[in-house]
């Protein structure tokens, strides 16, 4: 699998392609605003899109969704707990950003945990990681790769609670969900630099978090 960041937005959000090097097919992952960016990029490097894919509902993580869903006639998945924050997200973005903002996409499928988003010969798999949203998600191949949303961060970050989230289901998410996965594991965030869940682990020691994610056994 290939991955593409391409960070967009007045928030900077990592929009990712996941692509099958030989049948060139991509999941989007993620497309927070700049939809022409991204179709371009699409095209300047000849992918065949299957579907759309948010780790939550999150305006900065779904604003290019309904230009890219229109333009590439693919289909557009969430999870259903964030079908309220995603509703939310024209008048959410006008709130922050002080922009007009396009529709929500239609939900074509509801994501769960264990689904396989497949495009290609790769697949994806869905990983339920509720605590910055209701219905955060994070996805994971079998080759040791994760995108985590707003989950986990580089540097010992963890996603924000104060927007709806629950703390106690974050720490869940992050030490049952994440940090259980291969230290190898080659984590691409919402947000900032890729890392790994190594590196992470060690992180969330130093940075004190360690002690927040025991909080909530």
């Amino acid at each position: 699998m290939k991955v593409y960041c391409l960070v967009v937005g007045q928030l900077a959000t990592n929009c990712y392609l996941a692509v099958g090097e030989k049948t060139r097919k991509a999941i989007i992952i993620d497309p927070g605003d700049d939809g022409g960016f991204i179709i371009q990029k699409i095209l300047d490097l000849r992918l065949e899109p299957v579907s759309i894919v948010a780790t939550h509902g999150h305006f900065d993580h779904v604003l290019a969704a309904t230009e890219l869903k229109l333009a590439l006639s693919i289909p557009f998945f969430l999870h259903h707990k964030d079908e309220p924050i995603l509703k939310r997200s024209q008048k959410t973005a006008r709130y922050f950003t002080g922009l007009p903002a396009d529709p929500p996409p239609k939900i074509d499928q509801f994501l769960e945990e264990g689904d396989c988003l497949e495009f290609g010969k790769e697949e994806l798999f869905v990983i339920e990681t509720p605590g910055h949203t209701p219905g955060g998600i994070c996805l994971c191949d079998r080759k040791q790769i994760l995108f985590s949303g707003d989950t986990i961060f580089a540097d010992g970050q963890v996603g924000r609670t104060d927007f709806g989230g629950s703390q106690k289901e974050l720490s869940f998410s992050i030490k049952d969900k994440l940090l259980v996965l291969p230290g190898v594991t080659i984590v691409y965030p919402g947000h900032g630099r890729q890392t790994t869940i190594g590196e992470e682990k060690e992180n969330l020691l130093k940075s004190g978090l360690h002690g927040f994610l025991d909080r909530y056994p």
